[in-house]
């Protein structure tokens, strides 16, 4: 039996909201961008969805090159009836990881940072381990570095940190095993990356993303998140409390700062997939690098079930010829997508503003109905 939709908005209201909204939400974000085609039976599909599980507001679409399709469901501020549109500034989350991936390798490139070096080389305030651990093994999530599960706390700290104290929330963790034997996924690993690239390019770590791989993939709205900052589109975030949609407990995410702390909207989470799939912001072989699946020490592919591994900052799904992409994002207020087809250079990207592990599906789904085919996660 469909449950109610228990935000104090009925069925109607949500729907009415959508139905309002462009069908090409891209040629608001952007009057430069052409017009992909509105997928057929999406809209009823996502408007199912939201209802049967009470998403409050998300916003999703794809793109190729610099036309886009691109839509807003829902209400960015439920309080305040606003609308979710494609201008809609949500938390990337993890989504970011890709992007401090594409930092490292840039730094690869000028020869500021070694795959190979221990991160200490570069992170020298990060105290000693059993044993070294290398930029590589960071990047492929084998570097033996926690998560938030050794202290759940660390998911829900308040204040803003500079980029030394964030490395110290979990700098005294013990490591969980050897580098280069085990896949552990950690956004602390990617607060490591972070750190590396602000010592080697000696900018702050905002600073180097929106130089360097924001403005060069054409994204006009991402940017560190800041509580204090009037950030354009913000939407609010919610969760689910027995039963009901509440709204989000306040964290400060800049504890996170390499891992997922950024903002902005779908449509550049698109720009930067199709940036990076035309050779905008890495060479070609360090491309084939960053989408290559990690080994470990012997031998082993690593990553997430239902994959074909973990590269530097991307699953992987399929052989190289026809290689997908994605990655998701969780944290307080939001849940993200991103998936990539670089031979194709097709993007698809999702963001809500709910922390109901509930999104990807809706993403897979655009995918499928704008490639024909399944996916991108096997079937187990």
């Amino acid at each position: 039996m469909t449950k109610r939709f228990s935000t104090g908005l009925d069925r109607r209201t949500l729907l009415g909201a959508a139905a309002t909204l462009p069908l090409v939400g891209s040629s608001v974000a952007s009057a430069a961008n052409r017009a992909l085609p509105h997928p057929a039976g999406f809209d009823e599909l996502v408007h199912a969805t939201m209802h049967d599980l009470q998403i409050p507001g998300m916003t999703i679409g794809y793109g190729r090159s610099e036309a886009h399709w691109v839509r807003g469901y829902g209400f960015a501020d439920l309080e305040n009836g606003v609308p979710a549109t494609p201008l809609s500034a949500y938390r990337y989350a993890s989504v970011q990881k890709p992007m401090t991936a594409v930092a490292v390798l840039q730094q690869v490139e000028r020869g500021r940072i070694e795959l190979d070096a221990d991160v200490r080389q570069y992170v020298p305030y990060f105290p000693r381990k059993a044993y070294p651990i290398t930029v590589r093994q960071l990047l492929g999530h084998i570097g033996g570095i926690t998560d938030y599960s050794a202290n759940p706390v660390e998911e829900h700290l308040k204040q803003a940190m500079t980029t030394q104290q964030a490395i110290a929330v979990f700098a005294d963790h013990d490591l969980i095993a050897e580098p280069g034997t085990r896949f552990h996924y950690t956004s602390y690993g990617y607060n490591l990356l972070a750190a590396a690239v602000e010592t080697a390019a000696t900018v702050p770590f905002g600073d180097y993303l929106r130089d360097h791989v924001w403005r060069p993939a054409g994204m006009t709205s991402a940017r560190m998140d800041d509580p204090l900052a009037i950030i354009p589109h913000r939407v609010r975030g919610y969760q689910f409390v027995d039963g009901q949609v509440r709204n989000s407990e306040f964290v400060d995410v800049s504890s996170r700062f390499g891992g997922g702390a950024s903002r902005g909207n779908v449509p550049d989470l698109i720009r930067f997939a199709v940036a990076l799939a035309e050779g905008r912001l890495l060479q070609p072989a360090s491309m084939e690098l960053m989408t290559t699946p990690t080994r470990t020490r012997d031998g082993q592919i690593a990553g997430f079930p239902r994959t074909d591994g973990y590269a530097m900052g991307w699953s992987v799904v399929g052989d190289a010829s026809d290689r997908v992409l994605f990655h998701d994002g969780g944290q307080t207020e939001t849940r993200t997508m991103l998936i990539l087809h670089p031979s194709s250079r097709l993007a698809i990207a999702s963001a809500q503003n709910f922390e109901r592990d509930i999104h990807p599906p809706l993403a897979f789904a655009l995918w499928q109905k704008v490639t024909g085919r399944p996916g991108p996660m096997k079937v187990a």
